[in-house]
């Protein structure tokens, strides 16, 4: 019997298609689109992921023209080389079994070049630079680049095309009212509004043959003003299953709204009801997407109705064989994406490659292999958190007999705090996997016991993973009762006052400050209370369906200070995607910030500072350090990896990736 019926339920699509299951991978840019041996990468990325059994997968966006390129560097499909060089990504997915279609985006204002164009000549908040307008002679031959690029693509080999219409690319801001200021027949009412993206369909399904999947990106939420509501979203759904379109996909938010989508801050599944709106508006199948991260989510939404497909674009880069297990009922064996963002939209935001922090194979399959060992050797691994735990998996399933000591009574590390910060709760699936994948790969795992140098002494490799300890900084009254450890406040081992400083505004300083704040407003996580607690109008009554009312305020039970001595930004050193979610949570809740703070004393009065030469007391009931840390280094050993060799900021990414791909090596 199958573990999820309604997932693995298979789908026959109008064109003739049958999908084996309801799995998407979703779109993602990888980065890898306009890199050299790009392709070649992404050949491989993707055949492992439709061996790992998904349904149907999307690649990245390609544009269709050379103003469409998100960035300086070309990832089009616009001659018919492109369609030569794509060849090899349809073959390899195919040649692994499964299907796939290929994203065609025009970024419109989104672009980071210098030849953007837009519906209107209107700068996005995210983009310095501001398009030109589109004439409407180049927006019919606009039209002509998308459908000659879905023939380009059927020609590679591709089984479709997904047609982006969603997030604020440029069918959006032709949607939209917020972007589309024309009065010509491209703007004004909606009917007219809607005509680009109706006529791509119409012309691409006509041009392409019959067996083509032709899917469009809806966003079924757009989150920002002047956006569409909920009648014009159905309207325009309507519109394009007229059109041809054999899938309708659905996106969130414009990359310019200020409510997250996709960050840990997101309910699971927290937007599925926004799909739902369009399925029973519609009668082709109809895609969910975002925070959809495990199989019971998955089916959760299903089951529901909300949607005939699901998206799981990061799920799949946490674990490509994702699909393959749920269907087995191997859920212990999921490596479950955290939506932490920090290796897959932080890196491509920075002009990196993704990856994924859980997963570091992902987008390096063909060079972070994972070979079994013909030279087998007795390693001690010390410290189980992720670099410990990363290494020590790998190792033991490379056919190495594998100890880990850990001195807590469980494993997990840093990761064993970060789960109980507000929004970060998935830390928790990623020590669960771990350990789980060190139990099958039979690592001994000894805890509550610190290794010592004469146990470690009968190992062929030591490996030191403990981590770090943070640092206390030297001031005068850094003793006083009233002054806390950042771990003691994050495991509830210690109680805090109503008025609090904290000392240091990294990402800890962060983390605690969203656990004082919101732990009790923000759980249990989900749909509902996330919508209240930012504003979102479920109804869809108002344009981009925002709550005009606002988020109610719950006052929290801490008054909170933070302080540094640098003069940079607050939160600088928090992720590229996902910052500013936290720095927007900390300003609702009126935290204080003082930068270039000269820290004096601390006493009975609180913390003493010189702020721009001038010297005041800031009252505290409880003094949180959260100052940095340093490496553990109590033992020798062979190799060190993670905090235990570079204590700057916490950077599970580094870690875990450090414990592969050592233990790849040993």
């Amino acid at each position: 019997m199958i573990p999820y019926p309604h997932l693995f339920r298979p789908l026959e699509l109008a064109c003739g298609v049958r999908l084996p299951n309801r799995i998407v991978m979703g779109s993602m840019h990888t980065g890898w689109e306009a890199r050299e041996g790009g392709l070649e990468r992404l050949a491989a990325f993707y055949a492992e992921r439709a061996r790992g059994g998904a349904g149907l997968l999307v690649t990245g966006g390609f544009s269709p023209n050379e103003a469409g390129n998100l960035g300086p560097h070309r990832a089009e499909i616009s001659t018919p080389e492109d369609a030569r060089r794509h060849r090899l990504i349809p073959r390899a997915v195919h040649e692994a079994g499964g299907r796939i279609v290929l994203q065609l985006l025009h970024s419109g204002r989104y672009g980071y070049h210098e030849r953007i164009v837009a519906p209107s000549a209107l700068r996005s908040p995210i983009n310095p630079r501001t398009p030109r307008e589109l004439s409407g002679e180049e927006i019919e031959a606009t039209i002509g680049d998308f459908v000659r690029a879905a023939q380009l693509a059927e020609e590679a080999g591709y089984d479709g095309v997904e047609i982006m219409g969603s997030e604020g690319y440029l069918l959006t801001q032709f949607l939209a009212p917020r972007t589309n200021l024309r009065r010509d027949e491209w703007g004004g009412p909606l009917e007219n509004r809607m005509r680009l993206a109706c006529e791509i369909v119409r012309r691409t399904r006509a041009a392409t043959g019959a067996r083509f999947i032709v899917m469009f990106r809806l966003s079924a939420l757009d989150l920002i003003e002047g956006g569409l509501s909920g009648e014009e979203i159905l309207a325009v759904a309507r519109a394009i299953e007229r059109a041809g379109a054999t899938i309708l996909n659905t996106g969130i938010g414009w990359h310019e709204a200020r409510i997250p989508t996709i960050a840990q801050a997101v309910p699971r599944a927290g937007f599925a009801w926004a799909a739902r709106r369009i399925r029973q508006a519609v009668g082709i199948p109809v895609v969910a997407s975002n925070r959809i991260n495990a199989p019971e989510v998955a089916e959760a939404v299903l089951a529901r109705g909300d949607a005939d497909l699901v998206s799981a674009a990061r799920a799949l880069l946490a674990d490509a064989e994702f699909a393959a297990k749920a269907r087995a009922g191997d859920r212990a064996a999921i490596n479950v994406c955290i939506a932490c963002n920090q290796a897959c939209l932080d890196h491509y935001f920075a002009g990196e490659p993704a990856t994924c922090v859980v997963n570091p194979r992902a987008g390096r399959e063909t060079e972070l292999v994972y070979v079994r060992t013909k030279n087998r050797k007795r390693i001690a691994v010390v410290g189980a958190g992720p670099a410990g735990l990363s290494c020590a998996a790998v190792a033991a399933e490379r056919g190495h007999e594998v100890t880990l000591f850990e001195a807590a009574p469980e494993p997990g590390g840093q990761f064993n705090l970060a789960k109980n910060v507000p929004g970060k709760q998935e830390f928790a699936e990623s020590v669960a996997y771990f350990v789980e994948r060190c139990r099958r790969a039979g690592v001994r795992l000894v805890l509550g016991q610190s290794a010592t140098e004469a146990v470690l002494a009968g190992f062929d490799e030591v490996v030191i993973a403990t981590g770090v300890l943070p640092r206390r900084p030297q001031l005068p009254g850094i003793g006083h009762p009233k002054v806390v450890g950042y771990a003691d406040v994050l495991a509830g081992r210690v109680a805090v006052g109503e008025q609090v400083v904290i000392l240091g505004a990294g990402g800890i300083g962060f983390d605690v400050a969203l656990f004082l704040l919101e732990r009790e407003s923000r759980a249990p996580l989900e749909p509902g209370a996330f919508a209240r607690h930012w504003g979102i109008d479920e109804s869809l009554a108002a344009p981009g369906g925002l709550d005009p009312a606002g988020a109610p305020s719950v006052r929290p039970r801490h008054r909170v200070t933070m302080l540094k001595r640098s003069t940079t930004p607050f939160g600088a050193t928090l992720g590229r995607t996902t910052g500013w979610v936290h720095r927007a949570a900390l300003a609702r809740h009126g935290v204080r910030m003082l930068k270039g703070v000269a820290y004096r004393m601390i006493d009975d009065e609180g913390v003493h500072v010189a702020v721009d030469g001038a010297e005041t007391c800031i009252a505290a009931d409880t003094v949180i350090v959260c100052a940095g840390q340093e490496p553990r280094r109590e033992l020798k050993g062979h190799h060190f990896i993670g905090g235990a060799r570079d204590a700057r900021e916490l950077d599970a990414k580094r870690a875990i990736r450090e414990g592969a791909e050592l233990a790849a090596r040993l």
